[in-house]
């Protein structure tokens, strides 16, 4: 088992930045991608953001320019950096890491971002 606890979440205004962490605890030998989720109210989740096993990272591109994703630990941690926010960015996100051994999917249990004026 694996567990994942974002944090970094909060209240900002537009063009400010955040900056969200995602530590992992447990059986993390079987893991091979970090990433970052966000769910919109009402709305199915959409990737984001990756970071593989080689420390290759993998963005959106509705992200592109504005954030992007680290770690300094490969399985152990993974950040997502949020510069310039716009009020769109608001919505709950989520650290996701696939793992085999056996295979399946760990969630954390989201982090709330809401970006107002």
């Amino acid at each position: 088992q694996v567990q994942l606890v974002e944090s970094g979440g909060g209240l900002a205004k537009p063009g400010v930045s955040l900056r969200l962490s995602c530590d992992a605890s447990g059986s993390l030998d079987g893991i091979y991608v970090m990433g970052w989720w966000r769910q919109y109210s009402g709305r199915a989740r959409e990737k984001m953001a990756h970071v593989n096993s080689d420390g290759s990272t993998s963005l959106d591109d509705s992200i592109k320019g504005r954030f992007s994703i680290s770690s300094d630990s490969f399985k152990k941690s993974v950040s997502l950096q949020m510069d310039n926010l716009r009020l769109e960015d608001t919505a709950v996100y989520y650290c996701y890491a696939n793992a085999n051994r056996p295979t399946r999917t760990y969630w954390g249990q989201g982090t709330q971002v809401t970006v107002s004026s």
